[in-house]
């Protein structure tokens, strides 16, 4: 009986790769960056090609410092043509400020893990995308488009693996009230590749008219494989931070996000365009780096490109 050829991948041409330094990479780093500084790290990311760049959040500044100025950063950024420069909120008084500094873009969180989900919002998730109706209200009457971040999609430090059941009922919620973009965030960095893949192609089949995004922090080494993952299954749009900063203030032991270098070199060595500067952008890591003043998770930073190694020496490697 003839064995039937497995069809080959299907790898995208062309992804999306969502730069989330300047609000996820820096708000839990112990060291304080200037207005200055925040600014010409967005105004270089920006012309190194990052399409998709989130410049900050509007939150209570006691619970998270490093945000309180995103107010004057997004006065004084350069805002070039073509690039979407989105803010995270937590309620209305956050959008109005977004309205205020001209943002046209602001994104929603909402956690999958109910008690996540009532630890940090006092409700849970279904009830906590619906008290968002105000907002989306005001969104519409400003012209201000909303996207939704699902934080523990994939796994949670309180219960552990979250059901894809779970994680369909938020997106529900959040498609009532009219958000049609939606990131499944892996902030707890559990995720597994085969886990991302099975959910990735669990949304895009539910709700084909949605666009969307995965967010992966790299916690237990898992990040970029869950990207590849996230290709498999048909999805184009990630999230990652220069230089591998961050981590999430509300989640023990969280590492930070997939480095944007590493993620913007691994799609150059598969072939996979993503309009990136890559020598610009490992620059920016650096100084990145730098501002931070610590070492990071960036494979890149410490490792170098494929092509570094190419001709730099003329004896084989050693074993």
């Amino acid at each position: 009986m003839p064995v039937e050829e497995e069809a080959p991948p299907r790898w995208p041409s062309r992804v999306t790769v969502c730069e989330v330094g300047p609000r996820d990479g820096l708000q839990n780093e112990k060291a304080v960056l200037t207005l200055e500084q925040k600014v010409e790290l967005i105004d270089r990311i920006s012309a190194a090609g990052a399409k998709i760049i989130e410049v900050g959040s509007f939150v209570n500044p006691k619970a998270v410092p490093r945000m309180a100025d995103t107010d004057e950063v997004a006065r004084r950024i350069k805002r070039l043509d073509g690039v979407e420069y989105r803010v995270l909120v937590f309620n209305l008084r956050g959008l109005e400020r977004a309205e205020a500094v001209g943002l046209r873009k602001a994104k929603l969180t909402v956690s999958a893990s109910r008690t996540h989900s009532i630890k940090n919002a006092g409700k849970p998730p279904e009830e906590a995308v619906k008290a968002f109706a105000d907002c989306a209200e005001y969104a519409a009457s400003k012209g201000i488009t909303l996207s939704g971040a699902i934080p523990t999609s994939f796994g949670c430090n309180f219960e552990g693996r979250i059901p894809i059941e779970q994680v369909l009922s938020v997106v529900a919620s959040f498609i009532e009230i009219g958000v049609r973009e939606l990131s499944l965030s892996d902030t707890t960095g559990m995720a597994n590749p085969r886990q991302v893949y099975e959910y990735s192609r669990m949304v895009r089949e539910t709700y084909p008219d949605i666009t969307w995004n995965l967010h992966f922090h790299n916690t237990r080494g898992m990040g970029l494989a869950n990207v590849v993952a996230g290709m498999l299954a048909g999805v184009d749009r990630f999230d990652a931070g220069f230089a591998g900063l961050g981590g999430c203030p509300f989640v023990p032991n969280a590492a930070g996000n997939i480095a944007t270098e590493d993620l913007l070199h691994m799609c150059q060595e598969m072939g996979v365009q993503t309009d990136y500067d890559l020598d610009e952008v490992i620059s920016i890591a650096r100084y990145a780096r730098d501002l931070v003043g610590h070492d990071t998770d960036s494979f890149i930073l410490r490792a170098g490109r494929n092509s570094d190694l190419v001709g730099s020496r003329d004896e084989a490697p050693k074993n």
